[in-house]
């Protein structure tokens, strides 16, 4: 699982093992750490409708609607966004896609990374 933060948005990227468990177990967390402190990030299965998320105890949780990720895995959705409102006009924009084979030669293994469609 990758994890893009640029101002206001926040952009997770899975594999396709990561969509698979995601779909299935309804949870994925990794930790980056800093030495003293770490970062988590971490996808929820939700029964809510939208996407949501929070940023707690220096955790990152992305909350994804279960109607959104049942056949996930199998279909050719890349993926889904929202905006969270965040009040005073202010929002959060959240993505959530499958990672796809970069198009450029790049030393990351990237054997469980969806095929690239513009490869297609």
């Amino acid at each position: 699982m990758k994890i893009r933060i640029y101002r206001n948005s926040v952009r997770f990227r899975l594999s396709k093992t990561e969509v698979g468990r995601l779909e299935e177990e309804g949870y994925l967390e990794e930790t980056t750490d800093f030495g003293p402190s770490q970062l988590s990030y971490a996808i929820r299965k939700s029964t809510g409708n939208e996407l949501e998320a929070r940023f707690e105890q220096n955790k990152i949780t992305l909350e994804v609607p279960e109607k959104l990720l049942t056949g996930w895995a199998a279909n050719n959705t890349v993926g889904f966004e929202g905006n969270m409102p965040l009040g005073e006009g202010s929002s959060l924009y959240l993505l959530i896609e499958k990672d796809f084979k970069c198009l450029d030669n790049v030393e990351e293994d990237q054997s469980d990374n969806y095929d690239n469609p513009k490869t297609c």
